[in-house]
């Protein structure tokens, strides 16, 4: 698994740079922090030096504007990574590398563990991980999600499914429909992608991305909570499918 931050400088160099994955919204990048905290996460503080810190998030508290890990006092890299500038937070959830910039990082030693508290963050940034195939199902198949929207539970919605991957989807959301709450969960969503591909999962909100003028609506990030592996081994043989028939497609 790779846990080197990605290379932010170069990706912002290239077309549409770095918009796609930056987080800015107060509220989802609570609900991410939210994941790593009460999933126990495991997270690799990366100094600009090149020394690498093992920790999980012990606390995340936007209104006093602070965060803090939990660390292992006795590691031989903490020392230097206090001296650093700059320290990069990497880690995973399902399929998504999460990662966000710290400064100005303090150790604090407890009666039961040493954390290191710093700034809460502004923005983080979210990338697919590698080996995480993301594929649009082919139009024809109608493939279609239906749900009830995360603020209004009267509202049953049908829409439709852009790209899907083994941890999540994306959604296309109409203009004419409300917004919806980022770190919402929608729970037993029922996802059809075509006749021989459907089950029902939970989804959580990750990220809304706008798309051309023309599209009149947005694309909702969505990943997948606590899936059945039965409709995880129906969604890879989809996704193997789909991609073979997508080269065939490209070689005629």
């Amino acid at each position: 698994m790779d846990t080197l931050p990605m290379p932010l400088d170069a990706l912002a160099a290239q077309p549409g740079g770095l918009d796609e994955f930056r987080v800015t919204a107060p509220r989802e990048v609570g609900a991410m922090l939210k994941q790593l905290l009460d999933g126990s996460v495991r997270l690799n503080l990366n100094g600009s030096d090149g020394h690498v810190v093992a920790a999980t998030l012990w606390s995340a508290d936007s209104a006093h504007d602070s965060i803090s890990f939990s660390v292992e006092a006795l590691d031989p890299n903490l020392a230097a990574l206090l001296e650093c500038e700059e320290v990069v937070v990497v880690g995973y959830m399902e399929s998504v590398k999460v990662q966000f910039d710290v400064r100005a990082m303090v150790l604090v030693h407890g009666a039961r563990a040493s954390v290191l508290r710093c700034a809460y963050p502004r923005e983080l940034f979210r990338f697919q991980r590698r080996g995480a195939y993301r594929v649009r199902p082919l139009p024809r198949s109608s493939p279609m999600a239906r749900l009830r929207h995360t603020d209004i539970a009267e509202m049953q919605l049908a829409l439709r499914v852009l790209d899907v991957s083994i941890g999540g989807c994306a959604l296309f959301l109409p203009d004419d429909v409300p917004a919806m709450q980022l770190g919402g969960v929608m729970n037993r969503v029922e996802i059809t992608l075509d006749d021989d591909t459907w089950f029902h999962v939970d989804l959580r909100l990750q990220h809304v991305t706008s798309l051309n003028a023309e599209s009149r609506g947005v694309r909702l990030g969505c990943e997948f909570v606590n899936p059945d592996p039965g409709a995880l081994r129906g969604l890879q043989r989809f996704i193997d499918q789909t991609q073979k028939r997508t080269r065939l497609l490209g070689m005629s």
